[in-house]
């Protein structure tokens, strides 16, 4: 946050409001339970509304898939790691039957779908709490944002990074997001200097495909974004690859898709995974 003031530049005094949510407070069960995504951001966008702050910085990965109304998505500056990591072993060194920690469903899905011998722990709490259940509670390993670590000086607890052409993340992991109220266009410019087009872009299409999906897909999501220059036009391209899987991981539905509208792309693909590649009836059977 610090850090993103000093990228505005300018002599005007600020301060940082620090808002507690839900997510931040339960730490006693599922994220799933107490409202997903939303549970770290509604509280912090309530406050910019209500004029307590003028504009919140999340993680990218936090947000839902729409931005509420009122508010306006102003910045995504550069991007961080958006890979997920292990810490404390290997997925392929853990032994058969391995115990790995962690609370997001999207992760349990993939490492089951790649090794089904795993079995599950649910993992709340800050960096520090996380790491530190590692260290006494037996798990094998637990997995965590790559981008987390490195923003902290911990990138050394890393084991191994996930490569995402096999490990889909998140949504917008990796990325922070920063919004103010729609109606502040001096506030909105202003922080658009702190924009990075490409990484903009990424995300964009990375949320366009998770509204696609609609508010009542519960299964196991992810996408991740990479735009790149294409020779043969100016234009860049974002190529895009999406992931739905059943809770248990049996199921993995995995497809890229390519073009020059990031958003167009995004929501393509995930019309793709639900009505061509049986997402649907994945859905419908969970």
């Amino acid at each position: 946050m610090i850090g993103l003031l000093g990228l505005l530049g300018g002599d005007a005094p600020a301060s940082v409001l620090v808002v507690d949510t839900v997510g931040d407070r339960r730490q006693d069960v599922s994220l799933s339970t107490i409202g997903g995504q939303g549970a770290f951001v509604k509280e912090v966008q309530e406050a910019v509304l209500d004029g307590r702050a003028d504009f919140a910085v999340h993680s990218a990965k936090d947000l839902p898939a729409t931005t509420l109304d009122g508010l306006v998505l102003a910045a995504v500056p550069l991007r961080g790691d958006p890979r997920d990591a292990l810490v404390g072993g290997t997925l392929a060194g853990i032994a058969t039957g391995g115990l790995i920690a962690t609370g997001s469903p999207r992760r349990r899905a993939q490492l089951a779908f790649l090794r089904p011998d795993l079995t599950f722990a649910e993992l709340r709490g800050n960096i520090a709490t996380r790491l530190s259940k590692l260290d006494r509670e037996g798990f094998d390993a637990i997995v965590m944002a790559a981008a987390a670590l490195h923003r902290l000086g911990l990138a050394n607890r890393i084991t191994e990074v996930l490569d995402p052409s096999g490990f889909i993340p998140q949504v917008g992991q990796g990325a922070l997001a920063v919004e103010c109220r729609a109606s502040d266009g001096d506030l909105v410019a202003l922080l658009g200097r702190i924009e990075n087009s490409s990484s903009r872009r990424a995300v964009d299409a990375e949320r366009a495909f998770l509204a696609e999906l609609g508010g009542g897909c519960t299964l196991p999501a992810g996408a991740h974004a990479v735009v790149s220059p294409d020779e043969a036009t100016v234009t860049d391209i974002v190529t895009v690859t999406g992931m739905l899987a059943s809770p248990d991981g049996r199921v993995l539905l995995r497809e890229t898709r390519s073009g020059p509208d990031g958003v167009a792309v995004g929501r393509s693909l995930a019309r793709y995974l639900l009505d061509e590649a049986g997402g649907q009836s994945l859905l419908e059977s969970a």
